[in-house]
């Protein structure tokens, strides 16, 4: 499998079509947090306001969150998360706000975009649930069966719209370390690696209940801003949610943690020597009587996207290539949109944090090249 160095983006300007390069692009944000918004807010502009406009709708239309709502309810709603936001990260709260402004979005667009599952779990707090999603297939690697040299990979299922939506961003803070992230337009963050060592992949989970609070973009970025798996886990377990997802923890030592964080509840599990995978239910007694009811549909792909990934993981060594492999897997985990959702393998990421190493797929794994990213870049 060849891997491709990517080339920066450079700022402004409409973003090419990504499926006629079958490429991730990359944007660097560096400098100050207003100045990282500024940029990426300028540089994906026009991604940014359609996928906003997009995903506005989907949360006002109700199939996502079991029940319509006005769009100025929606809006009202995602503006009230702002606070809970600003005093779990200040910082990043500045760069979102930058971004919004310099892209012709609103703060509350902002919000519904980036962590749009989260926010239709606490509009689902309105309403009977009706879900529409499923999205991700995980796995965490321990270092006995890595060669010594633990992995962390996963795919990123979403709505298929959203893939020509997926980025890189190669984000370069005044203080703090480094990060490769994952992410789509106006979105801080979705799956990542910093240069010391901390990853951090998600898998969605779905909340009988949300509540006004945290969404998930702003913990990836949070965790990957810490030097010490304690601290980011901390910064995952010590945060009002707005709604469920899974979230997977990994240092270049091998240390990993996989957390199914509910807005009520929290469970923690450290991996052992065997690799720990995710889908898209919980599989924590403590968490189950939090997670909200989900289509037969979803729930089957969620369950079989597991077994399929512990039967090509059950045995044997595990490199890189058969991680590719996996997430290119036709029978159950690269997903192709189907009706009546639509769900697509929208990119994946395969992170090595022992050897510093970071590769990543735009689009379905089965149809694209990975690329690698390296911190020794320029």
């Amino acid at each position: 499998m060849s891997a491709r160095t990517p080339q920066v983006e450079p700022s402004g300007g409409r973003l090419p079509a990504a499926p006629e390069g079958r490429r991730l692009r990359r944007i660097e944000l560096s400098g100050t947090a207003a100045k990282r918004g500024e940029h990426h807010g300028a540089a994906l502009a026009d991604s940014i306001r359609r996928y906003a406009e997009e995903r506005v709708g989907l949360a006002a239309d109700g199939s996502w969150s079991g029940a319509p709502a006005a769009r100025e309810k929606v809006l009202r709603l995602a503006d009230s998360m702002l606070p809970a936001h600003r005093a779990y990260a200040p910082d990043l709260t500045e760069e979102l706000l930058a971004m919004a402004e310099a892209s012709g979005i609103s703060a509350a667009e902002a919000i519904i975009a980036g962590g749009f599952t989260d926010f239709v779990d606490t509009l689902r707090g309105l309403a009977d649930p009706a879900l529409e999603e499923d999205d991700c297939t995980a796995a965490l690697v321990p270092n006995e069966r890595a060669g010594g040299a633990a992995f962390l990979a996963q795919t990123w299922d979403m709505h298929a719209s959203a893939t020509e939506h997926v980025v890189m961003l190669d984000v370069r803070p005044e203080r703090g370390p480094r990060a490769f992230v994952f992410s789509t337009s106006g979105c801080l963050g979705q799956i990542g690696m910093n240069e010391a060592g901390i990853c951090i992949g998600i898998n969605n989970l779905s909340a009988r209940r949300g509540r006004v609070g945290v969404t998930w973009p702003f913990v990836v970025r949070r965790a990957l801003q810490e030097e010490r798996i304690e601290d980011a886990l901390a910064r995952v377990v010590d945060v009002e949610l707005a709604g469920a997802h899974n979230y997977l923890l990994l240092d270049r030592q091998g240390r990993g943690f996989n957390v199914e964080a509910m807005p009520a509840k929290k469970q923690v599990r450290e991996l052992g020597l065997v690799p720990l995978l995710h889908t898209n239910h919980c599989l924590e007694e403590q968490t189950r009587p939090y997670e909200a009811e989900r289509p037969p549909l979803l729930l089957a792909s969620s369950h079989a996207r597991l077994a399929r990934a512990r039967e090509l993981l059950a045995e044997g060594p595990i490199d890189t290539q058969r991680l590719m492999e996996v997430t290119r897997d036709p029978e159950a985990i690269c997903q192709v949109p189907q009706p009546p959702h639509h769900m697509e393998s929208s990119g994946a990421v395969i992170m090595r944090p022992a050897t510093d190493e970071l590769w990543a797929v735009w689009g379905r794994p089965s149809e694209n090249e990975y690329e690698s990213f390296a911190f020794g870049e320029r």
